[in-house]
């Protein structure tokens, strides 16, 4: 059951992705173009997409988070250390810059394999890598936290 409503929340999103246009990389670079602004070149159609995600995302933490537990969980799973480090800073802005030169975000890339494009494939192909290489990387390095109480 629970893999079912995973899987249509999941088409639920795609589809938003593709009707919203933040699947088309060249969407997101007209979004992103702000120095567009003087020529007419620039699209904000793409903050209406983000004020929408925003809103629904505020109100459904505040409904979800009045209840004791997820309707389809024993428990909510939320991070146990409210502590900043190089990752949580690094990770964002990492994310930030390549969404700003390739103008393809993670989640919509895979929603865009469905264009057939030979970049997006080149694009989910070296993200998948890049993931794969990340935590490689992750499980060889020690903790911070480890590495401050010894």
């Amino acid at each position: 059951m629970i893999i079912f409503v995973q899987f249509t929340v999941g088409l639920i999103f795609g589809l938003g992705l593709l009707l919203s246009g933040m699947s088309n990389p060249e969407k997101v670079l007209n979004f992103l173009d702000f120095a567009a602004i003087r020529s007419g070149g620039w699209d904000p159609s793409l903050i209406l997409v983000m004020a929408g995600a925003v809103g629904v995302t505020f109100a459904g933490f505040r409904l979800v988070f009045r209840r004791r537990r997820p309707v389809l969980g024993d428990q909510f799973h939320l991070p146990s250390s409210q502590t900043l480090d190089w990752r949580i800073a690094t990770g964002p802005a990492v994310f930030g810059i390549g969404w700003g030169l390739a103008g393809i975000c993670p989640g919509p890339a895979f929603v865009a394999l469905g264009y057939g494009s030979p970049t997006i494939v080149l694009f989910v192909t070296a993200m998948m890598i890049g993931m794969a290489a990340a935590r490689i990387l992750a499980s060889r390095r020690p903790s911070l936290a480890a590495v401050a109480s010894e």
